[in-house]
């Protein structure tokens, strides 16, 4: 007989949909459960039918106190998925979120970045260990680390345009250039709006990096966000394993279980070095911003405020390459990043990409890739 178990997931994030991924993908392999889908937020309180429910087990992701008392009552095994609260008594599996930090703050400085800053939210202790984790190894480097919170929800909350405001003056006494952590997606999708409003430039000036790599919210940002990796499918599995091993009698499971992330989903918002010089940072936007409109170096000369051979110069010093190498790397990222996203031909992309022609659009894909777009496409396809 199978066993029946509540699943209390919110599924409208990207991290939750990513739980659920992990936990059916055990299921399948096993084939042991009857599974009931509780999708609620994670500020909802337990639902009512709880303290009659005659079920094997449950898996949540919203775990309160009404929550731990209703499953205290009826003595059916959970495993917590939540990293809310600290941790309890309860076993949990969750993102090890000191890693998260740690691993935000090393792609940071590996971009030569000397300032630095934190955004999260206020009593959230996923946000505050990632913060802690990321603070302790900048100053570990001998750096310093400014940071601001506020609450994501309930009566403290402010509202978009207020709280938008109070993240703009924070941002607005720091000293450029420097790179903030956010605690997950939504936070920088919040900073980076803050920076346009101050007509800060990203990644040039402010480098971003936020957590979750919530595909559909990364892009939305502009440019799109970088973003570290948590393993949550993992997470949903592990979870998954744990209460298979409770309801099948298991005197013993391991309390608290941190799972670390995959990595970094580099985008736009920290494809930087970090440059002090102003009027380079200026005309490295401007290739950013006009690359795939065909510009050439001189269409940049005209447009910034330096000379041909001091941007030589000093592109050549930051990035490693010339700036019109650097117009080719912007075109080609984009062109990937289409090809990633879009089923548009790759004759189309190379137009919009600023390539006059089609055939030399492939030749410089494949001396700066070193693949061919047609097998580009095809192994992330098969990824």
């Amino acid at each position: 007989m199978k066993r029946h178990v509540a699943l209390i997931i919110e599924t409208s994030s990207a991290y939750g949909r990513d739980l659920m991924s992990g936990i059916v993908k055990y299921m399948r392999m096993h084939d042991e459960w009857s599974v009931f889908l509780e999708q609620r937020d994670l500020w909802k309180q337990p639902p009512a039918w709880l303290k009659d429910w005659q079920g094997d087990g449950i898996i949540s992701r919203a775990t309160t106190p009404g929550l731990i008392e209703a499953i205290g009552k009826n003595g059916v095994p959970l495993v917590e998925v939540t990293d809310r609260r600290g941790d309890g008594d309860l076993p949990q599996v969750r993102s090890d979120d000191e890693a998260i930090g740690s691993m935000a703050a090393a792609h940071l400085i590996d971009r030569g970045f000397r300032r630095f800053a934190y955004c999260g939210f206020r009593n959230e202790a996923w946000s505050e260990r990632r913060g802690d984790s990321f603070i302790r190894r900048i100053e570990d480097e001998g750096f310093v680390c400014s940071h601001y919170t506020s609450a994501w929800h309930g009566r403290g909350a402010r509202t978009w345009e207020a709280e938008q405001r109070h993240i703009a003056t924070w941002l607005g006494r720091l000293e450029t250039p420097f790179a903030v952590m956010t605690c997950n997606d939504v936070r920088g999708q919040h900073v980076i709006d803050a920076c346009s409003k101050l007509g800060l430039s990203v990644p040039e000036q402010v480098a971003v990096i936020g957590v979750d790599n919530d595909e559909l919210l990364c892009r939305v940002c502009s440019p799109p966000l970088s973003s570290v990796i948590p393993n949550a499918e993992a997470v949903g599995f592990r979870a998954a394993e744990s209460l298979a091993q409770l309801m099948n009698g298991a005197s013993h499971v391991q309390t608290s279980q941190l799972i670390p992330p995959v990595g970094i989903a580099t985008r736009q918002s920290t494809d930087v070095v970090a440059i002090d010089d102003k009027e380079v940072a200026a005309a490295l936007r401007y290739i950013r911003e006009h690359a795939c409109l065909g510009v050439n170096v001189e269409d940049v000369v005209r447009n910034s405020s330096v000379s041909r051979s001091t941007l030589e110069r000093q592109v050549r010093k930051h990035l490693g390459r010339t700036p019109q190498e650097e117009i080719r790397h912007v075109q080609i990222k984009r062109a990937q990043e289409l090809m990633l996203t879009t089923d548009l031909p790759a004759e189309q992309i190379a137009t919009l990409c600023g390539f006059e022609y089609p055939e030399y659009f492939y030749t410089v894909f494949k001396r700066v890739t070193g693949t061919t777009t047609t097998k580009f496409r095809g192994n992330a396809r098969i990824q």
